[in-house]
């Protein structure tokens, strides 16, 4: 009803400055034509426009009101200014209604932006007394720090101040020591001059005595030195007196002397024809260091053991042996063959093996000679070239003696690239070159007597004609992951769990997985050979023994392990430029650079 009471209608707005029903003017007069005093304040202007009223509306509206009564449509009028009125009261509340929950809504608002703000000054709190704890921590340990530092000044001028009193009680000692040799030294010089006084006056009061003597001992000696002359030349004169008269005597002596220089070349010639059937049937040559072929001498030293050795049996050539299961595979092939070939007494093929050193060169030999029920030698290349003009007959002499054996025998030179060198490049003494021309005579042709096995870390040394009396080659690697994990349990089986199960006296062992452990130092081992494995092992027995209750653990194991592999480390380190590359061309690797090695305890 907006348009009834003149609501839309446009009506000038009154000036707040202009006079009101007061009969206040623009120029700020009173009622009364007197002007104001003070200027009225805005809040002032504001109050008085409150009660300030406009009759004029009321008049619109009654006339409004009267037309209205007088139309037809006044009811129809009322009805929709009532529904009009409804409907903005219902709007209204709905309004209401969206403000009341948009309040809802902002006051949830606020309670989530209070609890961010709670939780986020909880995390600068927590931050705060980390930081204020880390300062304390930070503070603490350098007080910690700053005292073992006053600590360590403290023992360093301690023992500062003990070895200037070990130095100064070491000088005062000294000079005890020489004050007391120096008197003692006067004192045997004084006994010593006084003695020879003492001496030289007796020799003095008795030289005429002394003289009486020398006369008659020097007159005494000639008497009998002539009387000894005289007797003999009467004798012998006489004697030859009798022969040169007497021609039976003469031609007699001349017989004896005969027989008996024929006696002596004779005895001679056999002595040397006996000997060297002795030496070849019985005894063992000078270059042999170590062979299974007993001696008569040993038969009958230790006869138990010979009867042993006949009634044993051959066995596996690869038992004890852990290798690359290719290097495996050729080694038993060449095995089965060597045994076959004594059996049908056939000829021997000659083996070269090279690879890096303690790799199982020398006790596969073994093993392939006893697999084969042969005899082995081992002589070693080195003890040739010191042996000089005499090197040539030693030589000869070990291949008679090999020849001279009932079941065969394998030769094995273990370096042998010590005398077998190139001729046209290497440099060599005439003597050695002379034994490797013996050595080359007597391998000239294959043999059914004996078989030659050579051992080498550097095969590209020898001489052409070596290499061409060579019918098998065989490299020898390091051990792998899969064979150092093999050795380390037949090892730790050898030298830690037998002497644990026969009861040895103090050798005990800790509970722990054995397996695990062997695995895991197979995963350090990398790079060692199989002799370095072996010497682990020993080292195990080597710490339960130092142990004060004699028990192995698995803590111990480990720490000789790090050990062993630092000390292979260092060895690697201390290999020149030309041994790191011969090294390099053996293994067909690189050698690693040495490291500090950290022993993490797994």
């Amino acid at each position: 009803m907006s348009w009834l009471l003149g609501r839309n209608r446009q009506q000038p707005q009154p000036d707040p400055f202009a006079g009101g029903a007061d009969g206040a003017d623009p120029e700020g007069k009173t009622a009364g034509g007197k002007t104001g005093d003070t200027e009225l304040t805005r809040a002032e202007r504001k109050a008085m426009e409150a009660y300030r009223f406009d009759s004029s509306a009321l008049e619109r509206a009654a006339d409004a009101a009267k037309t209205l009564e007088r139309s037809k449509h006044a009811r129809e009028a009322l009805e929709l200014s009532k529904m009009q009125e409804s409907t903005r009261q219902a709007e209204y509340s709905t309004k209401v209604k969206e403000y009341e929950a948009h309040i809802e809504q902002a006051k949830v608002e606020q309670r989530r932006i209070d609890h961010e703000e709670r939780r986020k000054t909880l995390i600068e709190e927590t931050k705060q007394q980390q930081q204020r704890a880390q300062y304390q921590d930070q503070l603490s340990r350098k007080r910690y720090e700053d005292q073992l530092v006053q600590q360590q000044r403290v023992q360093e001028e301690n023992l500062r101040k003990q070895e200037e009193s070990v130095q100064r009680q070491e000088a005062m000692r000294r000079q005890t020591i020489e004050h007391e040799i120096e008197m003692k030294e006067k004192n045997r010089l004084k006994l010593l001059e006084h003695e020879l006084r003492a001496k030289a006056r007796v020799d003095r009061e008795n030289r005429d005595l002394n003289l009486e003597k020398i006369r008659l001992k020097a007159q005494e000696h000639r008497t009998t030195v002539m009387e000894g002359i005289k007797t003999a030349g009467s004798v012998i004169g006489a004697g030859a007196e009798a022969m040169l008269t007497d021609w039976d005597k003469v031609l007699t002596a001349a017989g004896g002397l005969s027989l008996l220089a024929l006696g002596v070349y004779t005895a001679k010639g056999a002595t040397g024809v006996v000997s060297r059937y002795v030496e070849a049937r019985i005894g063992k040559p000078s270059l042999v260091g170590e062979t299974s072929r007993f001696a008569f001498l040993d038969a009958v030293k230790h006869p138990l053991n010979y009867i042993k050795r006949l009634r044993s049996k051959p066995a596996d050539a690869l038992q004890g042996v852990v290798l690359n299961p290719s290097l495996e595979e050729r080694l038993r092939d060449i095995a089965i063959a060597t045994k076959n070939t004594r059996i049908n007494r056939g000829l021997y093929r000659n083996v070269l093996m090279h690879g890096p050193p303690g790799t199982g060169k020398t006790m596969f030999a073994k093993k392939l000679a006893e697999h084969s029920g042969m005899d082995f030698a081992i002589m070693t290349g080195g003890d040739v070239a010191p042996m000089g003009k005499e090197g040539v007959t030693a030589i000869h002499k070990v291949f008679d003696w090999s020849h001279a054996s009932r079941r065969g025998l394998l030769l094995f030179v273990d370096e042998a690239d010590a005398f077998l060198r190139k001729r046209s490049s290497e440099k060599i003494s005439e003597d050695l070159r002379a034994a490797l021309n013996a050595f080359l005579y007597r391998t000239s042709e294959q043999n059914p007597k004996f078989m030659l096995v050579l051992a080498s870390n550097t095969p590209e040394q020898f001489d052409y004609a070596i290499n061409d009396r060579l019918d098998e080659m065989v490299e020898f690697t390091l051990p792998g992951l899969e064979e150092r994990e093999r050795l380390l349990r037949l090892y730790f089986d050898k030298y830690v769990l037998q002497p644990a199960a026969s009861g040895a006296r103090r050798f005990k062992l800790d509970t722990f997985d054995y397996g695990k452990t062997c695995s895991k130092m197979a995963q350090l081992c990398k790079g060692m050979s199989g002799r370095e494995i072996s010497k682990l092992g020993v080292s195990w027995q080597a710490a339960v023994y130092a142990s004060e209750d004699g028990v192995l653990s698995e803590k111990m194991v480990l720490d000789r392990c790090y050990s062993a592999v630092e000390q292979h480390k260092q060895k690697m380190a201390w290999l020149s430029d030309q041994e790191r590359a011969d090294h390099k061309s053996i293994t067909g690797g690189t050698i690693a650079a040495p490291l500090t090695f950290t022993a993490n305890k797994l």
